[in-house]
């Protein structure tokens, strides 16, 4: 007997708790019994800025004119000890990524277009390059858990250090680099072996808990003789304790880092279940300052998940004082793009995907060191397909092309300066991003979670 139309139907539908992909991954752990490992940030869908919009200028609010009116977006970091605070001409920043993670073209290209566009760029994991520190005019050096190629004198020829405790893809993990990035050059920097994967602390050795983050920042102090802002940068999981403690440590500047940021490489279920969105942390954060009476005089970074215009202008309006960017900035250098620039001309690196066994705008391999566009490598070959200069041309493009955008929607909000933007001009699209934004829900007056007005 024939079965019934709506059972054959049945048949096909796909079950939401074991569906394709789940059904893969149960395949392939139990063949291999390992984990996955890749790079990049979490693929899965978190509230985010998209889910904001702007309240523009209209009969109750005056936009200013065009380009004839101007709109600042000069920024300063680090005001509350240091002697240097550091200035820069836009609120957008290079987040810190490794030389290892990346080749040392990269680095020089970084340093090169953050000059260009008067902002700063990070170092990372494993220390400070020279070709860094001499094509950056404001660089950030990271004192991280591992203490790879942490060194003193690099410490004071920086202009700002970044003391990280965590990091949004990954918060409570530590860092990895595999074997085949390790080249001789990346492991005399870390004094370890080459060719053997490396795996970075997750916690520094020489402190427990956030009263030896006060001592850890006092020492860096002396070093540099106060003049250096301290940095102390986290991933976002609980963001108010965690900002609060680092204000009460010392820190200048704090960093808060979404679970929509990157890295190099790190387990897949790490990024995807550790953590909390940047939307959700930024007003933690901005809460932890406010409850010190401390907004203002210690600034607030963002990053994770950055990557137009736009969502400079929404993270600058929730409280930021800055962002940082990380992939955003790989993907302006051409990552996941399918050609490559070399000799003056444009070549195809679909073969290099396919070997790969994926395609521009699926690729996550930044582990493997195989990068077809010569971006996380340390392959000698692949590293001359990102040449420095055409590197910094593209990203400097990138840069200024966000600053464009947060100033065209601050003129339209009516704000002379880009860090008057606020929470009132924003509107929220889902009930969960108003509720973690405190933003009204599109349309009412309705604010989720709190009491209405």
């Amino acid at each position: 007997m024939e079965k019934p139309v709506h059972f054959a139907r049945l048949q096909q539908e796909e079950s939401q708790g074991y569906d394709r992909k789940t059904i893969d991954y149960i395949h392939a752990a139990a063949q291999r019994g390992l984990y996955e490992i890749r790079g990049l940030g979490a693929k899965r869908r978190v509230p985010h800025f998209d889910d904001l919009l702007f309240l523009g200028a209209s009969l109750s609010r005056y936009p200013l004119e065009g380009y004839r009116e101007k709109c600042t977006t000069q920024t300063l970091l680090g005001t509350r000890f240091a002697s240097k605070p550091v200035a820069l001409d836009i609120p957008i920043t290079i987040a810190g990524m490794s030389f290892g993670a990346l080749s040392a073209n990269v680095k020089e290209a970084l340093g090169r277009a953050a000059t260009a566009a008067g902002t700063s760029t990070t170092t990372g994991d494993g220390g400070m390059t020279q070709e860094e520190r001499r094509s950056s005019k404001t660089l950030v050096y990271q004192c991280l858990p591992s203490r790879y190629g942490f060194n003193p004198d690099d410490v004071r020829r920086a202009d700002a250090i970044e003391v990280v405790i965590g990091q949004g893809a990954k918060p409570g993990g530590g860092g990895m680099l595999l074997g085949q990035k390790v080249n001789p050059r990346v492991a005399a920097m870390r004094t370890l072996p080459a060719g053997v994967d490396q795996r970075s602390a997750s916690r520094h050795p020489d402190w427990t808990g956030p009263d030896d983050l006060a001592i850890k920042i006092q020492e860096l102090r002396e070093i540099t003789d106060w003049e250096k802002p301290i940095y102390v940068k986290v991933g976002a999981t609980r963001t108010f304790n965690d900002v609060k403690l680092a204000v009460h440590a010392g820190a200048d500047v704090v960093v808060i880092d979404g679970m929509q940021g990157g890295t190099a490489a790190t387990q897949t279920c790490f990024i995807e279940n550790v953590g909390i969105p940047t939307l959700a942390a930024v007003r933690q954060a901005v809460d932890a300052l406010e409850d010190l009476n401390m907004k203002g005089q210690v600034q607030l970074i963002v990053s994770g998940g950055i990557r137009t215009g736009a969502d400079v202008a929404k993270a600058l309006a929730l409280g930021a004082d800055a962002v940082a960017i990380g992939q955003g900035v790989l993907m302006a250098l051409g990552c996941n793009s399918d050609t490559y620039f070399k000799d003056g001309a444009l070549h195809p690196a679909a073969a290099e995907y396919a070997a790969l066994n994926t395609a521009p705008g699926y690729c996550h391999h930044c582990h493997t060191g195989k990068c077809p566009v010569g971006v996380t490598t340390q392959d000698a070959g692949l590293e001359q397909r990102l040449q420095p200069e055409e590197g910094a041309r593209r990203v400097r493009n990138y840069l200024k092309t966000l600053n464009i955008e947060l100033t065209t929607i601050a003129r339209a909000c009516g704000k002379q300066n880009v860090h008057h933007l606020e929470p009132e001009d924003l509107v929220a699209l889902t009930v969960e991003a108003a509720a973690m934004a405190r933003v009204p829900l599109a349309g009412t007056s309705w604010i989720p979670g709190l009491a209405n007005v």
